[in-house]
């Protein structure tokens, strides 16, 4: 189980916040941008507030820190904290840890995602939620619930969706384009099944909505014009109109 803050705690600012080791692939990367990007917008205005991380450092423990134990979650999800920036994610000074980890599979680290990461994140940190999902398998996408200290696998819906109970989210497999790169992707989707917009598709939909509103009003200039024009018709001056 995760310590709480003591007299021996490190604070955030003295704890090491990047191992210098990248994501394994480009693939990865971009999959883990995709998954953090289009949930900050969510989590940072839900009521109660939130964070979500990526490759980057959650200490649950000092003996993180003397055993040089760094290596964090690919992704994570904090919800009811205040928003504001982080170097790393330290239990003993936020009062929890998080409520979802994420983690993508490769070659060089899916037995250890699988096993012992799994069990620290059971045991030590006890996330209620944990995923896993590899970028270049869609097959290969579990989760898992905390019951009773253990975890048990969630059910996928009929739609092959993983619902979060915690988040009130899916996260689902979609086939498209993101950054250029055609692939089965990892993303969130409200229950009803609207995608969480990425930076891209936000501009998309707000040039669309500008689109529309110009159409509209060309529209109504149109129908303002034959107006006019029939009352002129009809010896009516339409300026003098009130």
């Amino acid at each position: 189980m995760y310590q709480t803050k003591s007299a021996f705690s490190p604070a955030q600012d003295s704890l090491p916040s990047d191992d210098g080791i990248p994501m394994e692939t480009q693939r990865h990367k971009m999959q883990m941008d995709l998954l953090v990007d289009s949930l900050y917008p969510w989590v940072t205005q839900r009521e109660g507030g939130g964070y979500v991380g990526g490759n980057m450092f959650v200490y649950f423990s000092p003996n993180q820190v003397r055993n040089q134990d760094y290596r964090g979650p690919d992704v994570f999800v904090v919800l009811d904290v205040p928003v504001r920036e982080r170097k790393s994610w330290v239990v003993w000074e936020e009062g929890k840890g998080p409520d979802m980890v994420i983690e993508l599979l490769s070659e060089s680290t899916a037995e250890q995602d699988k096993t012992t990461k799994k069990l620290i994140y059971q045991n030590q940190l006890r996330v209620p939620e944990y995923v896993w999902y590899d970028p270049f398998d869609s097959k290969e996408f579990a989760g898992f619930g905390l019951h009773d200290g253990i975890y048990t696998p969630l059910p996928l819906d009929e739609q092959g969706r993983l619902i979060s109970q915690h988040l009130g989210l899916a996260l689902v497999r979609w086939q498209g384009k993101f950054k250029g790169v055609e692939a089965v992707w990892l993303r969130w989707s409200t229950i009803e099944g609207v995608l969480l917009p990425t930076d891209e598709e936000m501009v998309q939909i707000a040039q669309e909505q500008a689109q529309q509103e110009a159409q509209r009003a060309q529209q109504e200039a149109q129908r303002a014009d034959r107006l006019a024009a029939e009352l002129r018709r009809l010896g009516v001056d339409p300026d003098a109109i009130i």
